[in-house]
Order: C-alpha cells, then sequence, then structure tokens
C-alpha cells in the first residue's frame, strides 16, 4: 500500500490543481456552457469574451479542489485503513473488489464537500459565460441586490440553484473517474515495481479517466447548465420535460465535444499538477525529517 499524502500535503496540491486547470481551461468551459444555454449559442456570446466570468473561478477554484482532495485522501485513508484491519482478522482474506468501493465513497463525499464552494461559483461564473452580465462580480451583484424582494434566505437559495443536480452530476462522474484513476496507477505499481507514480503518467491516466466520466454524464451536466441560467427558478423534473418537449433528447447532448474535450485535457492537467505537487511536497517534508 502506498504511503498516502498527509492533510497539508492534499490541501495544498489540491488547491494548486484546481486554479492551474480552471484557469488554463476557461475558454473550452465558456463554449461549452454557451451551447448548452436554452439561448443558443450565438445568443450567449458565441466565441468572443470567453474569459468573462473567470473572476469567479479564480477565487473558487482553489478551495473547491483542496476541499474535495482533503476529503477525498482523508476518506480514502480511513476506509483502506478500515479494509486491511478487516483482512487482518479474517486471516489474510482479500476481497480486490472493494478497493473500487473505497475510492467511490472517498470521491462522493470529496464531491459533496467541494460543491459548498463549487456550487456558488458555477452560478456566478456560467450566468456571466452565458452574456447574463458582463462580468462575474455584476453577476454577483445581481444575486445579492435580490435581498429586498426575496430576502436573505432567498439569496441564499439562489446562489445554491441547482446543488441538487450538480450534486447528481458530480458522484456519478467522480465514481466513474477516480476508481478509473486508481486503478490505472495501482497497475503502473504493479507492473513498474514503483512506489510512487509519476505526474506525467498520473496525468495520461487522469485524462483516460476524465473523457469516460465526462460523456457518460454530459445528460446531467446540460440539466445542470439550463437549471442554473434558467432566469426563475425551474425544478429538475419540469424542466426535464421542458428539455424533451422543446429540443427533443439530442439536446442532452449538447456541448459533449468542448467537455469530453475539456474534461480529457483536465483531467491530465489537474490529476497530473497534483500528483507533481504532491509528490514535491511529501519528497521536502521526507528530506527535511
Amino acid at each position: 500500500m502506498s504511503n498516502q499524502p498527509t492533510f497539508t500535503t492534499a490541501l495544498l496540491s489540491g488547491a494548486l490543481a484546481g486554479t492551474t486547470v480552471d484557469l488554463s481551461l476557461y475558454p473550452l468551459d465558456t463554449l461549452k456552457t454557451r451551447l448548452q444555454s436554452s439561448s443558443g449559442f450565438l445568443a450567449s456570446g458565441g466565441f468572443s469574451g470567453v474569459y468573462r466570468g473567470v473572476g469567479s473561478a479564480i477565487v473558487g477554484s482553489a478551495p473547491g479542489a483542496a476541499l474535495f482532495f482533503c476529503t477525498y485522501e482523508y476518506s480514502k485513508s480511513f476506509l483502506s485503513a478500515h479494509r486491511h484491519a478487516k483482512q487482518v482478522s479474517e486471516g489474510g482474506l482479500v476481497r480486490e473488489w472493494e478497493a473500487p468501493i473505497v475510492h467511490m465513497v472517498a470521491a462522493s463525499l470529496g464531491e459533496v464537500a467541494a460543491c459548498a464552494v463549487r456550487v456558488p461559483t458555477e452560478v456566478v461564473k456560467q450566468r456571466a459565460q452565458a452574456g447574463q452580465h458582463p462580468s462575474s462580480l455584476l453577476a454577483l451583484k445581481a444575486i445579492l441586490s435580490q435581498h429586498r424582494t426575496i430576502g436573505v434566505s432567498g439569496v441564499w437559495r439562489e446562489m445554491y440553484r441547482g446543488w441538487s443536480v450538480t450534486i447528481m452530476r458530480e458522484v456519478p462522474f467522480t465514481v466513474i473517474q477516480f476508481p478509473l484513476w486508481e486503478s490505472m496507477k495501482e497497475y503502473r505499481r504493479r507492473t513498474s515495481g514503483k512506489d510512487e507514480i509519476g505526474a506525467l503518467e498520473s496525468g495520461l491516466f487522469g485524462s483516460a479517466a476524465g473523457a469516460v466520466a465526462a460523456g457518460f454524464t454530459t445528460p446531467l451536466d446540460v440539466l445542470k447548465t439550463r437549471m442554473m441560467l434558467a432566469k426563475e427558478k425551474t425544478a429538475m423534473i419540469p424542466l426535464l420535460r421542458e428539455i424533451l418537449r422543446d429540443s427533443g433528447p439530442r439536446a442532452f447532448f449538447a456541448g459533449i465535444g468542448p467537455r469530453v474535450l475539456w474534461i480529457s485535457i483536465g483531467g491530465a492537467i489537474f490529476l497530473g499538477s497534483y500528483q507533481w505537487a504532491s509528490n514535491t511536497i511529501s519528497e521536502r517534508v521526507g528530506h527535511r525529517t
């Protein structure tokens, strides 16, 4: 079993990975959002202003990714220790199928924690991306100004609009991506005989896992985008019916090309940079001790 990153390592590595991937691939994310918008690609801004709303991404990237990896690594470590203790108590009986379950549960908990930061960031960012406001700051001000009519609780609900569908998108996505990523890394460890995985290898594995997960979860991503961009809050089931009625099933795969491309490249940058930072920090801490 490879050494688990410490809390500080996961925190710093996650923050670096989140900021790096969001800033480098922001234009692709903007194009994907505009393709999924009910207003249409050109009406939402087309190819112009692809960095509109980047401010909210800068603010939310580091804490969101840091929350994810701290929760993920802690949960994985706790569940893995419990699994190995159970294995010892049962006389060394190995159940290989339990490892992916551990990664699925840990990744799901990580996503729920990260969404506390990610959802408000996404709401503000996507409204700026779709041309509803000139910048993320003005999008945020427009939401906050509603407190006179809908109250503070209403503003809170507006900031977390799409929370449920975001969780519904992120959990299946991460349940596919992270067990794939971890299993590819474990296979590489076994075949190479090394304890540590390099950043390049981790990035390639993350890219492949991300592409598969992105394709399968695109319909949920379309539903989330439409919900966040709607002028009035709409329940998920009525919105689902509305999309099917107005645009047909094909609408649920709008933006699949940019999404798969964005997340494939993003998986390489995100998990590659996380691995690099984690290896570097762990190595420096090891040298000091």
